[in-house]
C-alpha cells in the first residue's frame, strides 16, 4: 500500500522532521497492516484512512508538546498518537501505556524497528504509570470519555499533569463537566483534517490553583 504518499500528500509542510516521519510513519504502517492478519490492532488501514487519522491527527497539535520533558500516551493501541508525536518530538521522552499486553508487545517490537530512542513502551495501566512516573503531559485519544479520564488521572492532576485530550467537535458538556470536578478545562486549538474527514478538537485539562496547593500541603 502506498502509506509514503499519502502522507507526502497530506502532512503539513511545516512541520518538523516532516521526511523522517513519513518514512518512521509509514512503516509503522506497514508494521500494522502485517500485524493486523493475527490481532485487531486497527479497521483503518486504507493509505489515505490511515495516514489522515491515524498520523496527521496523531501530530496536528505538536507545538501545544512542544516545551514537555516528559509525555505520557494513555492507551496507545497501536501506538497513537504517541509513537508519530515521538518522531516530530525528537528531544521529548514518551512513555506508551497500553494495558492489553498483545498490542503492548507490538508496540514495542515497532519502536525497536524504527529506532525511536526516546520511546518506551509499558504494558501496564495509564493511571498506575502516570502515579509512579508523574508526567508533565498525559495525552489520550479516543480511549474513554473524558470525565472517565478525569477519574482516572485525578491524583497526577493534582500534583502538577496536566492532561491533553483529542476528541471531536462536540465537547463543550463534557468540559463544564469537567470544571465542576474544580479542574481548569479549556479548548487549545481545533483542527481540520484533509479531505474533509472531520474535525478535532485538543482540550487541557488542569487542576485549579487552590485544588493543586491544597493536595501538595496534605502530602
Amino acid at each position: 500500500m502506498q502509506f509514503e504518499e499519502e502522507l507526502e500528500r497530506v502532512l503539513p509542510l511545516e512541520l518538523p522532521y516532516r521526511e523522517r516521519l513519513i518514512a518512521k510513519a509509514a512503516q509503522h504502517l506497514h508494521l500494522i497492516l502485517a500485524a493486523n492478519e493475527a490481532m485487531n490492532l486497527t479497521r483503518i488501514t486504507g493509505p489515505q484512512d490511515a495516514a489522515i487519522k491515524h498520523v496527521y491527527d496523531s501530530v496536528a497539535p505538536w507545538k501545544h508538546f512542544v516545551l514537555a520533558r516528559r509525555v505520557l500516551d494513555a492507551g496507545t493501541g497501536a501506538g497513537f498518537p504517541g509513537l508519530p508525536l515521538s518522531i516530530v518530538l525528537p528531544g521529548t521522552q514518551f512513555t506508551l501505556a497500553e494495558s492489553i499486553q498483545k498490542k503492548a508487545r507490538f508496540v514495542d517490537s515497532a519502536v525497536e524497528a524504527l529506532e525511536l530512542h526516546n520511546v518506551k513502551v509499558v504494558a501496564e495501566r495509564a493511571e498506575q504509570r502516570a502515579l509512579a512516573q508523574l508526567p508533565e503531559i498525559i495525552i489520550a485519544r479516543a480511549v474513554a470519555p473524558m470525565h472517565k479520564l478525569v477519574e482516572l488521572f485525578k491524583k497526577p492532576l493534582r500534583q502538577g499533569s496536566t492532561l491533553m485530550l483529542y476528541k471531536g467537535p462536540e465537547v463543550d458538556q463534557e468540559i463544564e463537566e469537567s470544571r465542576s470536578a474544580n479542574l481548569d478545562a479549556e479548548i487549545v486549538c481545533r483542527y481540520e483534517l484533509p479531505n474533509g474527514l472531520g474535525t478535532r478538537t485538543l482540550v487541557q485539562i488542569r487542576a485549579q490553583a487552590r485544588t493543586a496547593r491544597t493536595a501538595l500541603s496534605a502530602s
